[in-house]
């Protein structure tokens, strides 16, 4: 098993943090510091430390569902003593959000210490859709919805092509569904400010066929085996 991959079994931390770790050094395989990717190791024999603690496959994987309220930060470590969405989930187990869900963003945050899983439903290669709904600004125009769905230029990358789903047209303003595979930094309110219908409210209702159902606001619960497995074959 390769290092990186070994390290997220744990749950230490997801698979692109695991390879942060090793290029710090941080990690040692049979007392001898590895800092370059792709050693391997074995889970039976090797003797695999962190920080000077022993770390193996033995932690148990959690993995919760959370309804994330606005006013909260998807970050475990906070320099400026805002609340983050791990203070939501009283557990004695070290969970990481997948993906992001930003400031003023309310809806579906799954969180876990299994990195492997963090892995799949965050690279862009696996394209894991995530639903959202958005009031916007305005009524847009079916060309304007064709750009959007075909991949919009944001600074330095065009996005990857998207749903857009009008719901309700009220006086100024625009109830849609959108329908994602990214997972950039403020992603869909960069793309609403570039087809000129900025956001105004913005929930996340889905990550694949995962609903947030009637769970409320700020509350959190046990993903079932069954939806654990669905989303580790998506």
């Amino acid at each position: 098993m390769r290092l990186q991959k070994f390290i997220a079994s744990c749950g230490i931390a997801s698979r692109r943090k695991s390879e942060e770790i090793i290029k710090l050094g941080e990690i040692k395989v049979n007392d001898i510091a590895i800092s370059e990717m792709g050693h391997i190791v074995d889970p039976d024999k090797d003797i695999v430390t962190y920080k000077g603690k022993r770390i193996t496959l033995e932690n148990k994987s959690v993995y919760v569902l959370l309804n994330k309220p606005i006013g909260y930060i998807t970050t475990v470590s906070e320099q400026f003593n805002r609340k983050k969405v791990t203070d939501l989930v009283d557990l004695k187990e070290r969970l990481f959000p997948v993906g992001r869900l930003d400031y003023n963003t309310s809806g579906l945050l799954i969180l876990t210490n299994d990195g492997e899983l963090t892995y799949r439903l965050t690279h862009p290669k696996h394209k894991v859709e995530k639903k959202y709904v958005a009031k916007i600004k305005g009524h847009p125009s079916r060309e304007t919805i064709n750009k959007f769905e075909k991949g919009l230029k944001i600074e330095d990358y065009i996005t990857a092509p998207a749903k857009f789903k009008l719901l309700k047209k009220e006086s100024n303003t625009s109830i849609v569904e959108i329908i994602i595979t990214e997972g950039r930094n403020r992603q869909i309110r960069k793309m609403c400010d570039t087809i000129g219908h900025p956001v105004i409210d913005l929930e996340r209702k889905a990550i694949g066929k995962i609903t947030i159902g009637n769970l409320p606001l700020g509350k959190w619960r046990y993903l079932t085996s069954e939806e654990v497995e669905y989303l580790k074959k998506l």
